[in-house]
């Protein structure tokens, strides 16, 4: 017989006599089975249960005493409400002792045993390096790359790096020109066809031209017309047609007229440049007329290199006046610093000093920085018309623009002081010239005696004379002859 009991109360039980003393056995007997609980469920368990906080990290656990449930059936004799009042008593006690913990403290320390600190507000998200990439996920799926496919991306990569390097394209012309008479071109460019594009060609074909080798060019040319990747290309055929006529290697056709129409405007003004170097300026003005004619504009770099040409001999100086003329009238003006600079010496030679003046006032205007060379000619230009004024003050200008002077720089400056008659700026310019490390030539010293004679100063000019033997020069007839007159 099982039977269970929420609760038990137990009474003395005193025996009158046998009767009774029988009953209270039998009892026993029936009831010895049974399990008996001696207190009521706590509290704690009664209500939801609550998060276990964490113990007080100054009392050491180990030191306490073991609680132990006593099993003396003296303390079963103790009444319910008795006890109930004990644990609500010991249950104050401890609320009374316990350390209150706030929340962000108990969230801190419980979530050391629950996962991730919670962040406070701001940087939440923080950036983190990338794993490693596994092996097993780098391998393409399905079958290996074949060889085939390797070879071409290697050949494509290979040709960028090369068709457009330089000292691949000379080493070419190199090679070619060490190949012996016999042998064609085809040996040498067969090896490397793949690799080139359309105008990689031009710069091999220019060096043969400077390697005096017009026909390895021809024939360079002639190649790359049989490859359907390297021609048609007008790079190709300009560079060729510049080598030939150079070197007075190009047939001239006899129709010029419908040549320049048909022709490109690199390939003509490659002709004409070709003629301007190899010195055949009659066939240079001509195709240059013809092409003016059917109205087709060629560069001004053309003209200013044609002019320089034509300079140099004085029975065309009409010409140079027609072609400066012709190039004043030009709208699409497009000229480098080193042609402007050129031009502009060219009308300082033909006393054009206008042109001089509006060269110089177009490049400005145009957004460009004059360079010392510029500067220098423009001096000159205004010194050899005698506006000193004027002069002085593009010497202000380059001073302001901190311009570094070189030698001819100092040379024309301190020209232009000696014809102002200012004795203390043009010693000045030449002890800067000294101080800047280049040694001065004789004209120089001859201007500063000169300047010296005329202020009256015989021991400065005697000075400057020994100077001047020292660094090896030998004075003139007319400066010892004014040197004596001074003396006497």
């Amino acid at each position: 017989m099982n039977c269970t009991f929420s609760s038990i109360h137990l009474y003395p039980i005193i025996p009158s006599n046998r009767t009774h003393s029988k009953k209270i056995s039998l009892t026993l007997m029936v009831f010895s089975s049974t399990r008996i609980y001696h207190r009521k469920v706590p509290k704690n368990l009664r209500s939801p249960r609550r998060t276990k906080l964490p113990p007080d990290f100054g009392v050491n656990l180990f030191l306490k005493k073991p609680r132990t449930d006593t099993t003396d059936p003296s303390h079963t004799d103790i009444d319910d409400d008795d006890f109930t009042e004990e644990e609500e008593s010991g249950d104050e006690e401890l609320d009374v002792g316990d350390v209150v913990w706030e929340e962000d403290e108990i969230e801190a320390i419980s979530s050391l045993f629950q996962g991730r600190i919670p962040q406070k507000p701001g940087f939440l998200y923080r950036e983190r390096p990338l794993p490693l990439p596994l092996p097993h996920k780098l391998r393409p799926l399905g079958l290996p790359t074949p060889k085939e496919h390797v070879k071409l991306l290697s050949r494509e990569s290979m040709c960028k790096k090369v068709y457009k390097n330089p000292s691949f394209l000379i080493n070419l012309a190199r090679e070619i020109k060490g190949l012996s008479s016999n042998e064609d071109v085809c040996v040498v460019l067969d090896k490397c066809a793949r690799f080139l594009r359309k105008g990689s060609l031009s710069l091999t074909i220019r060096e043969l031209g400077h390697m005096a080798l017009p026909e390895r060019a021809l024939q360079t040319f002639c190649w790359a017309q049989k490859q359907p990747h390297l021609f048609p290309d007008d790079r190709i055929l300009a560079s060729t047609v510049e080598v030939l006529a150079r070197h007075h290697e190009l047939k001239m056709p006899f129709n010029l007229e419908k040549f320049s129409s048909l022709a490109s405007r690199s390939v003509l003004e490659a002709m004409v440049r070709g003629f301007i170097r190899g010195g055949s300026l009659k066939l240079a003005l001509k195709l240059l007329w013809v092409a003016k004619n059917n109205n087709r504009m060629l560069d001004p770099s053309i003209y200013a290199k044609l002019i320089l040409e034509l300079i140099k001999n004085p029975d065309r100086h009409e010409l140079v006046d027609s072609l400066l003329d012709e190039l004043a009238e030009r709208e699409d003006l497009n000229l480098n610093q080193q042609d402007c600079t050129a031009i502009m010496k060219v009308g300082i030679r033909l006393r054009k000093f206008e042109i001089v003046e509006s060269l110089f006032h177009w490049f400005t205007q145009s957004g460009h920085d004059p360079s010392v060379v510029m500067y220098t000619t423009l001096i000159h230009s205004r010194c050899s018309e005698k506006k000193y004024r004027e002069a002085l003050a593009v010497v202000w200008e380059m001073e302001a623009s901190e311009c570094l002077f070189d030698l001819p720089a100092y040379r024309v400056v301190i020209k232009l002081f000696v014809a102002l008659n200012d004795l203390s700026r043009a010693v000045r310019y030449f002890s800067k010239l000294k101080e800047a490390g280049f040694s001065p030539t004789y004209d120089i010293y001859r201007d500063l005696i000169k300047v010296y004679m005329v202020s009256g100063r015989l021991a400065k000019c005697k000075m400057v004379c020994r100077e001047a033997e020292m660094a090896g020069f030998k004075l003139d007839k007319q400066t010892r002859l004014e040197l004596l007159h001074i003396e006497r």
